[in-house]
């Protein structure tokens, strides 16, 4: 036995078995990192680029209050959102407060009563149902006189395009499409099927905005949604983009005229983006995002071990070890409430803020279940953090996403598995 696995048992409380099964896991996905460190490269000299050429200086790391005139710091980072994203335009703030509310930003700028929101992957994300007015919320947009349709996926979770194509009507504004699975299970959407669909969409009438939820995605691959035809693209500091230091905030990049509705939203008629103050987050922001691409690496590691670990149990897990990823999610079927349960509250000792707590499942607010949430964050909620969720209901999948680093996501996964093993529910 080596000093590191001394360590691990000694101080984590893990079995050998179990320790020896996860560096058998290990040693099977080992070569699958190559090619997540590849695109990692390319992302973090994407991001150095952007930087470079839009000439970051300290003088950007100043804060502003009140009305925030000439805050030259979220002016030049609004630029490098852009131009990592290649796109017109960004809109990037501490204003915004999660990914939910950048795109109620985002759909509320850019539609008006009459139009219609049409979304071509199924239902979305519970907390969005709200906003829409799918489930019905106050101040919801479907209050406004914005109605919604959508075309779920085929059972191999393809699109049904025969179904999109009929159900773009005159009154189609927008298309909203969600990448990331959310509570779903299917797979999540590639950059290639994101511009297939685009590109489809166009097709038909060309005018329609394409407005793509990125949560999740961002430095996952090669390409972001807007440099495949999205008009915008939509997620939150708090995850991939801010890197783990990014205390809050949102951002929207896309077309010139979608991201000046979209700001006009946030501030007000008039004001647009000439106004939020950056109250001294500047230097979080950028150095987030710079620290992103490795972030994701680190994330992604641990999903795809995450991935071995579950299969090799027998468990129904997606994406499977081997295949190509488009977000950080990793789900898992679990079967019962007691394994979700009991994972969960293992990843929330495995983390380094209120390991001590024990997560439980409650009446989360924009939810039609109880969830748990284990995430003992530096950032409360950041989901770039290693954490893991659940609604507790048939057929109890659980989502794990983030990690720091792969060190950390590595050793938080090994004792959510320890503590399945320590209360029964898995035999070694």
């Amino acid at each position: 036995m080596n000093k590191l696995e001394e360590f691990i048992i000694e101080n984590f409380k893990i079995d050998k078995k179990v320790l020896e099964y996860s560096e058998k896991c290990f040693g099977e996905i080992e070569d699958k990192f190559s090619e997540i460190d590849k695109i990692t490269e390319y992302n973090q000299l994407k991001v150095l680029h952007a930087m470079q050429k839009n000439r970051l200086s300290e003088a950007h790391f100043a804060s502003t209050t009140g009305y925030g005139y000439n805050d030259l710091g979220r002016d030049t980072l609004e630029q490098i959102y852009a131009d990592i994203f290649h796109a017109e335009s960004a809109l990037v703030r501490p204003q915004i407060i999660s990914g939910t509310h950048a795109l109620t930003v985002a759909l509320s700028g850019n539609l008006r009563p009459g139009d219609e929101i049409l979304s071509p992957v199924g239902m979305p994300y519970d907390t969005l149902q709200g906003v829409i007015g799918i489930r019905p919320e106050k101040g919801s947009l479907a209050e406004y006189g914005i109605t919604y349709k959508q075309v779920d996926l085929l059972p191999d979770w393809n699109f049904d395009w025969d179904g999109i194509k009929k159900a773009i009507s005159p009154k189609t504004k927008l298309v909203t499409i969600q990448r990331s699975k959310g509570y779903e299970w299917r797979q999540s959407l590639s950059i290639e099927k994101t511009a297939e669909l685009i590109k489809f969409i166009k097709g038909i009438r060309s005018d329609i905005i394409c407005m793509v939820d990125n949560c999740y995605c961002e430095f996952v691959d090669y390409e972001e949604p807007t440099e495949v035809g999205a008009d915008m693209a939509v997620g939150s500091l708090i995850k991939n983009p801010g890197g783990g230091l990014a205390p809050i905030g949102g951002y929207i990049v896309g077309k010139e005229e979608c991201i000046e509705n979209a700001a006009y939203r946030l501030t007000s008629p008039g004001l647009g983006k000439e106004v939020g103050p950056t109250l001294g987050v500047n230097p979080l922001l950028i150095q987030g995002l710079f620290n992103a691409p490795q972030v994701v690496n680190g994330s992604l590691k641990g999903a795809v071990f995450l991935s071995k670990l579950f299969e090799g149990l027998g468990f129904d897990v997606t994406p499977t070890p081997n295949e190509k990823r488009a977000d950080i999610v990793q789900a898992i079927q679990l079967k019962t409430e007691k394994n979700v349960v009991a994972f969960c509250q293992g990843i929330q000792k495995g983390a380094p803020v209120d390991s001590f707590v024990t997560p439980e499942p409650w009446d989360m607010p924009g939810y039609d279940c109880k969830v748990i949430m284990a995430a003992g964050a530096f950032v409360q909620g950041s989901s770039i953090e290693l954490s893991a969720d659940a609604p507790i209901k048939p057929p109890y999948n659980v989502y794990m996403q983030g990690g720091l680093s792969w060190h950390h996501a590595k050793i938080g996964i090994i004792i959510g598995l320890q503590n399945m093993v320590d209360k029964g529910l898995i035999k070694f």
